[in-house]
């Protein structure tokens, strides 16, 4: 038997459970993976409550990005071998908050020895998602670029990308508590929250040249008016607000593109994951409640093992 964190309903955390289930087999494509890490996103617990709809199979498996070791190899897989270090996506349906998981192989990529099992499991969604966003909008430069919910797990790896790899001027939104930590990541931290567009329009009075937005709704509306261009407003978060105001969704990459390309920059040392909190499978509960909260700074991990 494998331990895999599931919600049995859809609904708040008491739907929430850590159960057993058998060890899995890859299919043609497909490997194992023994899961050493896994991110914790929004995503997780937006599936949870029914946001993206209520027609995944119960109980569902939660968990959207992994770092491990493959264990099992499928039929038809080429370039994967039992032994390595992976990290990427977990199959549709399969969850990576687990002991064992199934992943396809095309949505996996080899993990550098220098870079931990916990911060490669904040990179295959949050960090991918960075790397796509901040790309979209073509900026040379010195151009200036603000961010929304920069002190969180995809915000700290667009930000760190915008500064160190694209050399662009970037103005980053958060809670107070994150103020510390945008800062230290290079930009110029402007607090959310009541009064923030007068403050936006205090940082920037001549606009930006794109803002990349990573929370949706009415911060996305604060902070789509400083663009001098309506068409470089990209949103993670909220591509139909972006879409109204002129702007787009992220058009995403396929995984492992967009997923080597970041890595490149993490082993070169332009761009650390800042993973805040690692906790056991055990508390994956807990895990998925400090992201629920909205709170966390840098990214959420939970080990395995």
């Amino acid at each position: 038997m494998s331990r895999v964190f599931v919600f049995r309903q859809y609904g708040g955390p008491e739907t929430q459970a850590l159960v057993d289930r058998d060890v899995p087999e890859p299919g043609p494509g497909e490997v194992r993976v023994a899961v050493r890490a896994a991110g914790v996103n929004p995503a997780d617990w937006k599936r949870r409550s029914g946001r993206f709809g209520t027609r995944i199979a119960l109980p569902a498996p939660m968990g959207l990005e992994l770092a491990g070791v493959v264990d099992a190899v499928g039929a038809d897989v080429r370039g994967l071998v039992v032994g390595d270090a992976v990290l990427g996506l977990p199959a549709r349906g399969r969850g990576a908050l687990a002991e064992h998981t199934i992943a396809r192989a095309e949505d996996l990529v080899p993990k550098p020895a220098a870079v931990s099992f916990a911060d490669a499991a904040a990179l295959p969604v949050a960090g991918a998602t960075a790397y796509d966003v901040v790309h979209q909008v073509p900026l040379d430069p010195g151009a200036s670029v603000l961010v929304t919910g920069a002190g969180g797990g995809v915000g700290v790896i667009a930000v760190q990308l915008a500064v160190a790899v694209l050399g662009l001027r970037v103005i980053g939104t958060g809670s107070e508590a994150k103020r510390a930590l945008v800062e230290d990541l290079g930009a110029v931290f402007v607090a959310s929250g009541p009064g923030v567009e007068q403050r936006l329009a205090a940082a920037a009075p001549g606009g930006v040249d794109a803002v990349v937005d990573l929370v949706g709704g009415n911060a996305l509306r604060e902070a789509a008016h400083l663009a001098r261009d309506p068409a470089a407003v990209v949103s993670t978060a909220d591509p139909g607000t972006a879409r109204e105001l002129g702007g787009a969704g992220v058009v995403r990459h396929p995984t492992r593109e967009s997923l080597g390309a970041l890595l490149g920059h993490v082993v070169a040392g332009h761009v650390r994951p800042r993973v805040s909190k690692v906790l056991p499978l055990e508390r994956a509960a807990d895990a998925v409640a400090a992201v629920e909260t909205g709170h966390a700074t840098g990214k959420v991990v939970v080990e395995v093992g």
